[in-house]
């Protein structure tokens, strides 16, 4: 592990093996880390952030920190991402053009922020004269778990923003995926960055709860499960009500209007849930289709399901890779399987592919209801629902659509943009695509509602998570 700038194993010795999920093979050993590791890694975040090394640091100085890191990630993008490919399963050119290459996009906006975090002088009305003014200040020392299916990604979208702040940070990787993080700390100490400033701690459940229930880290901010997520709410609040940003989960809806353009429609219906095995907390993993068009809808996105190439991560042209694991793809046959119990029609797939790694083939279920397990759980995986709308009623259909608890992300297809917009309007989900499904950009805020979450990565809006506002006045 990286603490206070030096490599360490577990204090207990305890570690765990980590696997290739496209053959099932162990590929490496990590530090299983406990309590005391985390205590030892806020220990030295809480002295870094209050050294003068880093705590006085000038603004534009933080700003070269994370440009010089974005110019190392960059360099090391080929080893990045066959690290990314080996360890998740990420076609390589996926690996490498989407998750690093987004990535050193992401550090490279963050970049231009230190200078930019201002407060602002406030007219005051009460009586006589005042000088009042606000200062954002960094939070303190932070804690961040982030998850399996973006492990370099899910990382930069939390360290980049908190480093720009100011503050220090406590990185927990996956237990399953914890070996890009680790390059990553390397080369943030290449780029500068003061001893401490950036540590990582890996292991399991006892590393994330170390974290949120520890009295001396100020902020923790999580992605992952909405249920782990409910579990770091409690023990933030059980321990020192420490400041909680929450990633979660999501059940995210595609609808289409019988107007859209269906030759860019149902590719994108495609991309938008079988994109890293759908293991993508936005994933579009339900459709809802106009009579008119539920039938081409259908035959469509089942074609180009069959027409994916499916495959080891290192294999030319594969197109879609494996689930992360044993226990992920029995839990996303299980829950295919209980929806069929239920009564839905697998189209294609719903089965594993081969014996060798955890294969699963990309599965578009139909003839379904609202209320079955398979519309309204989280798969986290490449099956789709699709369900048929009879009418143009705006409010029902939106009403349908958000029959979720989750909130996260919907797209609509349509090539009528007063409808477009209108059904935006309707949809309470964080991130709405109109004709495309993922939208990402570094500028542009993301989380969820409701059950998805509480906060924003990206954008300006990041920053309200790693930034105190301390109100000063003073009467003239």
């Amino acid at each position: 592990m990286m603490i206070d700038g030096e490599w360490k194993q577990a204090i207990s010795g305890q570690i765990s093996d980590v696997y290739d999920p496209g053959t099932g093979r162990i590929i490496a050993q990590a530090p299983s880390g406990s309590a005391d590791d985390v205590d030892l890694a806020v220990k030295a975040a809480r002295r870094a952030f209050e050294n003068p090394a880093w705590r006085g640091m000038k603004p534009n100085e933080r700003s070269k920190l994370l440009w010089r890191l974005a110019d190392l990630v960059e360099a090391n993008a080929d080893i990045l991402a066959e690290i990314e490919t080996l360890n998740v399963g990420l076609p390589l050119a996926v690996a490498k053009a989407g998750h690093i290459g987004s990535s050193v996009d992401l550090l490279r906006y963050t970049a231009g922020w230190p200078t930019k975090l201002t407060g602002e002088t406030i007219p005051v009305s009460a009586a006589g004269e005042w000088h009042a003014y606000t200062l954002r200040e960094p939070v303190g020392v932070v804690g961040q778990i982030v998850p399996w299916n973006g492990p370099v990604m899910m990382a930069i979208w939390k360290i980049a923003p908190a480093l720009a702040a100011g503050c220090t940070v406590i990185l927990k990787p996956a237990e399953q995926t914890p070996l890009s993080a680790l390059l990553l700390a390397e080369l943030a100490l290449e780029a500068g960055f003061p001893k401490g400033v950036f540590n990582v701690v890996t292991g399991g459940a006892a590393v994330g709860s170390a974290m949120a229930s520890h009295l001396d880290i100020d902020k923790i901010a999580f992605t992952g499960s909405t249920n782990v997520g409910r579990a770091i709410v409690t023990a933030a609040a059980a321990s020192n009500l420490k400041r909680v940003s929450l990633e979660l989960g999501g059940k995210s809806p595609q609808i289409i209007f019988p107007d859209a353009d269906l030759d860019a429609a149902i590719p994108g219906v495609a991309t938008g849930i079988f994109s890293g095995a759908g293991q993508i907390c936005t994933a579009g993993s339900r459709v809802y289709a106009h009579k008119d068009v539920f039938d081409r809808i259908v035959e469509g996105v089942a074609s180009a399901a069959d027409a994916l190439k499916v495959g080891y991560g290192f294999n030319e042209g594969t197109q879609m890779g494996p689930l992360i694991s044993s226990a992920h793809l029995q839990r996303v046959s299980s829950m295919t399987d209980r929806g069929v119990r239920e009564g839905a029609n697998v189209i294609t797939g719903g089965t594993r592919i081969g014996s060798e790694g955890y294969f699963y083939k990309p599965t578009v279920l139909a003839s379904l209801k609202p209320d079955m397990s398979v519309v309204k759980e989280e798969i986290f995986g490449p099956v789709l629902s699709v369900l048929r709308y009879e009418d143009d009623d705006l409010d029902r259909i939106a009403a349908e659509a958000n029959g979720s608890v989750y909130g996260l992300a919907a797209s609509i297809w349509t090539r009528d943009f007063k409808t477009a917009h209108k059904m935006a309007a309707r949809v309470r989900a964080g991130t709405i695509g109109i004709n495309r499904h993922f939208v990402g950009d570094s500028a542009l805020p993301f989380g969820g509602f409701r059950q998805s979450g509480w906060g924003r990565e990206r954008g300006r809006e990041v920053f309200d998570a790693y930034l105190e506002t301390k109100t000063v006045a003073s009467p003239l």
